[in-house]
C-alpha cells in the first residue's frame, strides 16, 4: 500500500483474487467498493488504501483482492500488488516499529526487515474493528 510494503499471515488470508466486477451499493463510504459474486457467494469488496485514507495505485492491472473469512466477517481487500508468498527469516522479525499513523497502528503486529521493512498485517485484527464494519453513512 503506497510505499510501504506489508506482508499478511497466510493463515489469515484465504485467496487472492484478481479484481472481480463488482456491483456499487448506496449509502455506504467510499473505500466499499461494492458486492462481487465469487462462485455464488456474495463478497464485500473494500478498497484497503481508502480505509486508511490513501489511494490505490491507477495501475489496475496488478491490483488484488485478499480474501477475509474470519467470524462473521467475509470481505474482499483491494490492494496495491501481491508480490507472492514470501519467506521471512525468523531473526529479522522485530516487534519495534516505525512510526506509523494512527490509523494503521492497530492492524500492524511487528515487522520483517529486508533491503525495506515488511510490516506485519493484520487482517483478522481488521475483520474486528469496529470502523472496518461501520460501512454505512
Amino acid at each position: 500500500m503506497g510505499e510501504r510494503l506489508f506482508v499478511a499471515p497466510m493463515g489469515e488470508i484465504g485467496e487472492v483474487l484478481h479484481e472481480p466486477r463488482y456491483t456499487l451499493l448506496p449509502g455506504v463510504k467510499s473505500w466499499v467498493k461494492g458486492v462481487a459474486n465469487v462462485r455464488g457467494r456474495l463478497l464485500p469488496v473494500m478498497d484497503l488504501c481508502g480505509f486508511f485514507g490513501n489511494e490505490l495505485s491507477p495501475l489496475r492491472k496488478q491490483r488484488r483482492v485478499l480474501v477475509v473469512d474470519h467470524q462473521e466477517v467475509f470481505a474482499g481487500l483491494t490492494v496495491d500488488e501481491v508480490f507472492g508468498m514470501q519467506h521471512f527469516v525468523v531473526d529479522t522479525f522485530s516487534e519495534q516499529l516505525p512510526p506509523l499513523e494512527a490509523s494503521i497502528q492497530p492492524f500492524i503486529h511487528g515487522l520483517f526487515q529486508r533491503e525495506q521493512a515488511w510490516l506485519v498485517f493484520s487482517p483478522h485484527a481488521l475483520a474486528q474493528h469496529p470502523a472496518f464494519l461501520d460501512v454505512a453513512y
